[in-house]
């Protein structure tokens, strides 16, 4: 497995796969072809058929067209065999010839891929010398250590530094979401929400206040990610209000330190890097299930982690996370991540708590374990028709124009 920096990515929203990716793919191919006279940009699947409303073209254009001129061609029924993310860069000369051809895939939380995977510049090497939880819980009961500790062992000396970091981004852009008003970018003319339910939250005693403020922080975080904020991938952009909203409302309630707050960060990611590895997180791949179900997944872990729950009830808490998003769609109306996007965020946060309640109740004994729950989100998301993953064809978007 690869190093949680990749995925804990700090950058603008509102789409890791359909925004970050093509940015970094895009400055990839100008940095090999900077004398080309002109550039041409194919995109495919997914990435077309949602690529507007994700500002993909505007990520694209953004890079390139300072250098030269650009064109972008669209191709959404097009499915590449590799990944529904597909996109081709074409470097042209002054007579209009094309110099080089590079197709190369947004595996998801702003990762490239290519189908060849022989490319230094897109690769990086794994950090990570077990990626099943089941190994990594035997691990953990074997040396008395707890999963923090094994992401330590992996990851370079400057890891805390790094989720640091992370933190500082996530509370910021909580704190920027709840004090922000107005409208969302877009055709749907969506009302930012997280104002109004951290002030409403104030009004109730003390359970019900805990929920609501739970919400207005997984909203303020989406939000900023569909205004094109600075956020964190966790392990998405469309998913990135989960995390933050439960460690930001434990971390100011129950008054944990940074310290166990970073380490429940490297526990959270290292759940995470488990589902990438092993199966993935992208929704234009596997469905929803595969962003607000993995991110959900993770917060459960980081919370039971606070509470002092052992590597057994842990694991659990990640596998009831992501257990009870099984089959979940992707399906953005207009291509944008917004609806239902944004409330799916506030609702897992809210399903983290309760599956790190639920977990801490038991032994952390279960029939049914994390890694099997991956592998079954794997094949769910196989067999999920292409209308329901990310192409805003089917499902919730089906009635409304596309963008």
């Amino acid at each position: 497995m690869k190093s949680i920096k990749e995925l804990y990515r700090i950058g603008t929203g509102p789409s890791s796969s359909h925004t970050m990716g093509p940015r970094k793919a895009a400055e990839l191919f100008l940095g090999r072809h900077p004398e080309a006279n002109a550039f041409r940009v194919t995109l495919y699947g997914s990435l077309a058929a949602t690529g507007k409303g994700h500002m993909t073209d505007v990520a694209i254009t953004e890079t390139l067209q300072a250098h030269a001129p650009l064109t972008i061609v669209w191709e959404p029924k097009i499915f590449l065999p590799f990944h529904p993310n597909g996109m081709m860069f074409q470097s042209l000369n002054q007579a209009g010839e094309v110099t080089d051809s590079w197709t190369v895939f947004s595996v998801g939380g702003g990762a490239l891929a290519e189908e060849t995977d022989n490319i230094d510049s897109i690769n990086t090497p794994d950090v990570y010398d077990m990626n099943r939880m089941t190994d990594i819980l035997n691990w953990c009961e074997h040396t008395g250590k707890n999963y923090w500790e094994y992401v330590l062992q992996c990851e370079d000396n400057d890891i805390l530094d790094y989720l640091n970091e992370v933190w500082k981004t996530m509370k910021a852009s909580v704190e920027r979401g709840l004090d922000a008003e107005g409208v969302l970018p877009g055709p749907l003319n969506l009302r930012r929400k997280a104002s109004a339910y951290y002030i409403k939250a104030s009004g109730y005693k003390a359970s019900l206040q805990s929920r609501g403020l739970v919400f207005s922080y997984a909203l303020a975080v989406s939000e900023e990610n569909a205004s094109g904020g600075v956020i964190v991938t966790a392990p998405t952009c469309g998913s990135c209000g989960v995390v933050p909203a439960v460690l930001y409302h434990l971390a100011k309630t129950r008054e944990f330190s940074d310290i166990r707050i970073l380490r429940a960060l490297a526990t959270a990611g290292l759940i995470g890097n488990v589902v990438k590895h092993n199966a993935s997180i992208s929704g234009a791949e596997a469905g929803c299930q595969a962003e607000v179900g993995v991110a959900c997944s993770m917060a459960s872990a980081a919370a039971n982690q606070l509470f002092g729950g052992s590597p057994a009830q842990i694991e659990y808490a990640a596998e009831m996370g992501l257990e009870h998003h099984l089959g979940m769609t992707c399906d953005p109306v207009c291509g944008l991540v917004q609806i239902p996007c944004i409330e799916r965020n506030a609702y897992a946060a809210a399903r983290a708590l309760d599956a790190n309640l639920y977990s801490s109740f038991t032994d952390g004994i279960h029939r049914v374990s994390f890694d099997r729950v991956v592998e079954v989100m794997k094949e769910t998301g196989n067999d999920l028709p292409s209308l329901y993953k990310e192409t805003s064809e089917g499902g919730l978007a089906k009635d409304y124009k596309q963008m």
